[in-house]
């Protein structure tokens, strides 16, 4: 291998390690927005029925049935 070969392969090597370094930043920041969304998701189903069974009690009391 000459020297320019080496400098050329020494380049994409460089340039490739950079491209996956960009790459694998941008999968953890979308994990991370995956895991706040599920986290909501979480929250919803957790505490939502309560907030539906409040909603239906203010129906209910509003129009006279309670």
């Amino acid at each position: 291998m000459s020297d320019h070969d080496i400098i050329d392969h020494k380049i994409r090597r460089a340039a490739g390690v950079n491209a996956l370094k960009k790459i694998g930043k941008i999968v953890a920041e979308e994990q991370q927005a995956d895991r706040e969304s599920a986290e909501v998701i979480g929250l919803f189903t957790r505490f939502g029925w309560i907030v539906l069974l409040g909603a239906a009690l203010l129906l209910a009391y509003l129009t006279g049935v309670i």
